[in-house]
């Protein structure tokens, strides 16, 4: 009886020390213990990385479009043809001039011409059939002019050149100018012709009046 007692007195001791709080010494201890390392495993730091330069990709300027020229303005001589019986009836001839180069005014006797104003007595005017001096001789010829065939007549005294007369025109309509000139000749001629080269006939109700 005497050795059970003892038994289930050291039981009942160890039990009571099991479930008795921690000493601070204890707990010291426990605080003082390394704690267990990691696996090292390898890090990546921003810093340690290569610097990365951003690739420049230079693309070419841009072209600008190459603006159009403007074209320069048009004026236009509107007028009767010289040769009316030849003519369909109510039909005008047109010319087209760029008023930089040329006026379109009056002559000395009042009628409608276009004078140069770079070329002086540089002069077109309406020309119908009229006789020469005796000491005027002349040369014929025929050229086309833009899409007009032209009866060209070059008058001459004493070997000069005075004057170039130039008869033509379409289903419609026969007219004449006359170009007058005293000096630069050929350059007159030139630039009368790339007038004479836009004729054509329009309906005398589209006729522009004459200002």
């Amino acid at each position: 009886m005497m050795r059970t007692s003892w038994v289930v007195f050291l039981a009942g001791m160890l039990l009571l020390a099991a479930c008795a709080p921690a000493s601070p010494e204890n707990l010291l201890m426990a605080a003082t213990e390394p704690l267990a390392t990691p696996s090292a495993e390898p890090r990546l730091f921003l810093s340690s990385l290569p610097a990365i330069t951003p690739t420049e990709t230079l693309l070419p300027p841009l072209e600008l479009p190459t603006p159009l020229p403007s074209p320069p303005p048009v004026n236009v001589w509107d007028g009767p043809p010289t040769y009316p019986g030849d003519s369909a009836a109510g039909m005008f001839f047109r010319l087209q001039f760029t008023p930089m180069t040329w006026a379109l005014t009056e002559d000395q006797y009042g009628q409608m011409a276009l004078a140069h104003r770079q070329i002086e007595y540089c002069v077109v005017v309406p020309a119908g059939g009229h006789g020469l001096p005796l000491n005027v001789t002349v040369e014929h010829d025929r050229r086309t002019l833009g899409t007009i065939e032209y009866e060209v007549t070059t008058a001459y005294v004493s070997g000069q050149k005075q004057f170039v007369t130039y008869t033509g025109g379409d289903i419609n309509i026969y007219t004449g100018f006359q170009v007058n000139f005293e000096g630069q000749p050929d350059a007159c001629l030139t630039d009368a012709e790339a007038v004479l080269a836009t004729l054509k006939s329009i309906a005398e109700a589209r006729a522009t009046p004459v200002p």
